[in-house]
Parts: structure tokens; sequence; C-alpha cells
């Protein structure tokens, strides 16, 4: 702004009473514009695995100890959009988006093996490829799947755990599943078809705000955005073996829990009471084998950072300053 256009606002706004206000606004803009924060920044980035484009969102120094956050269904990386810039802070945060989900590649279900042991295993190269060692993991819904996976093959590299919904006992396999393990019983295309009802905006929409108590202030902007992905041609296809694939998981449970017991990684749990996907009976059973637990029931639903993000920001960094990395 010029120094005569300056003189003539302050000179309008003196007549006014204005003068101190405007002229505040016109450095707070000034400052607000400039790059030099350059840690708390986020970069979209991907990487070419196994052919295919895997993106993912990335903060923080990278000297720093990383923490990988693991995403869960229907949504992507983008469920951690304001997570990440207050974990960059301290840490170095590494957000991937999963083969067919968010920003990655999506090769047709007849073209690639959608499955929760080779979402792990390329969750795994990235890491390689980014030179990551030891790493804390926060595992939400399919992230839960995906981060055990990971620490069964090399549990001694997981320095810690956040855990916000994501289920690793059969207590938390409640009614909502009833419909799933048919499909795994029979995966017939009559009992595929009955779960594409979860596939469409109704449902969307009822995962983020049911069991909130404010549901008013859930973006739309995250519903909106997943469905445009999931109404993808061929999308429906690939959830769906997906949701047949889960039926892998289940046998792996007693082999997570005896890792659990074993290793013991200082663990933060905190899980949405109102999430009907993956209840609160769920969360409980994790006080068995795991000794180094913090324990916290949050009055949400499934995505529970849509409301509690603060608090579970603050939690995790918590954690992390303590954790041998």
């Amino acid at each position: 702004m010029s120094s005569k256009l300056k003189t003539m606002i302050s000179a309008a706004a003196l007549a006014t009473g204005l003068a101190l206000p405007l002229l505040q606004s016109q450095t707070v803009l000034a400052a607000s514009s400039g790059t030099t924060d350059t840690v708390e920044q986020v970069r979209f980035l991907s990487e070419k695995i196994d052919g295919l484009k895997i993106a993912y969102r990335e903060a923080g120094d990278r000297t720093k100890p990383t923490i990988l956050l693991l995403h869960g269904f229907p949504t992507s990386s983008h469920m951690f959009r304001n997570l990440i810039p207050r974990l960059a802070k301290r840490y170095h945060v590494l957000a991937p988006d999963y083969p067919g989900f968010g920003a990655s590649d999506m090769p047709t279900a007849n073209d690639f093996e959608y499955s929760f042991a080779n979402i792990a295993r390329m969750m795994t190269e990235l890491l390689n490829r980014k030179k990551v060692g030891r790493y804390a993991v926060y595992l939400m819904d399919y992230g839960a799947p995906v981060g055990y996976r990971m620490f069964a093959s090399d549990p001694k590299r997981v320095s810690a755990f956040v855990i916000q919904n994501g289920n690793a006992y059969e207590e938390g396999l409640r009614k909502f599943w009833d419909p799933i393990k048919a499909y795994w019983a029979e995966p017939t295309p009559a009992n595929g078809d009955k779960l594409r009802g979860f596939l469409n905006l109704k449902a969307t929409k009822w995962q983020f705000t049911h069991g909130t108590k404010r549901p008013d202030l859930i973006s739309p902007d995250n519903y909106w955005h997943v469905q445009y992905l999931l109404d993808r041609s061929g999308n429906q296809e690939i959830q769906l073996e997906l949701f047949l694939d889960y039926g892998t998981n289940v046998p792996e449970y007693t082999k997570w829990q005896a890792l659990f017991r074993k290793h013991q990684p200082p663990t933060l749990l905190m899980w949405g009471k109102n999430d009907h996907i993956f209840p609160e009976q769920g969360a409980h059973p994790y006080k068995r084998d795991l000794k180094d637990l913090e324990f916290h029931i949050l009055d949400t639903g499934h995505f529970a950072l849509e409301e509690y993000g603060l608090k579970i920001s603050d939690r995790i960094l918590a954690l992390l300053d303590r954790v041998k990395h």
C-alpha cells in the first residue's frame, strides 16, 4: 500500500475513530500472507509403488520422529487435515491414501489385489522409500488392520500406537457386521449387492454425523468429497472386495493380541463411544493386553477427530513426547 493511500485511509478513519483497528488489520493481513512457517506446512506428494501413484500428505521436520496416520473407510488422509499441522509442530507426519482412496491411483478390482495384506505391504514400502525407521502409528477403522499387519511384520519398528475406533477383538464386531459376515460366509453377488447401501450418500453422511453431539458443526465437505470418490466408475466393486477381505483380519486378531502382550507398545486409545460400526465394546479388551495404555472414551461417533481434534492432538503429543523413538 502506498504512503499516500495510507494517509488518505488514516485521515478518513480518524474521523470515525477507526484508525487503529484499520491499520492493525493491514498489518495482520500482510503477516498472514507470508510463507516463512515451513515446519507446519503440509506437502501433497506421491510415490510410485508397484506402478501405482500412492498419494500422501507430509509435514514437519524429517529429522524428527515419525508418526504414520492410517485412515479409515470411506475417507482418506483428508480425515487428518486438521491434525497434521498440530503434530508437525514437533514431529514428522506421514498420512497416505490407500489405492482406490483419496488422490491415489484407482486400478480396477480386476487389475489389482485389494486386500489388507497388500495395502499393508505398500504402506511399509512407502515408509522404506521415505527412509523412515521406527515410527508411531495412528490406527482408525481400516487403518487398524493395515497398521496391525505392519506391526506384525516388524513389531520392533513401531514405537507407539494411537488407537481411535480401530478394532482388534471379536467383541468389537457387533450387529452392524452381520450382513458383512454373511458375505464372508457366502461371497455371492447377491450378498455383495446387499452391501451397496453402505456406499451411497445417505450412508456416507451418516458415518460422519451419527453419534456426534453437534452434527450441525460437522463439515459437509467430509461426505461430499468422499461420495464423489465412491461414485467413480468401478469404485463400488473395489469397496466390495475390501468388505470381503476384511474377513481375513479376524483370524489374525489372536496373533496381534499376542504381539501386544509381548512387545507392549505405549498406547493412547481415544474411542468415540457412539460409533455404531466399531462400538465401545471393541475398546475395552485392549486393557487385557496393553499395560502402558492411556484410555479415553469420548462422547462422539465414528470420526472422533471432527469433534475432539484438539483433545486428541494434545494427548498424542504428550504420548510422543514420552516414548522412545
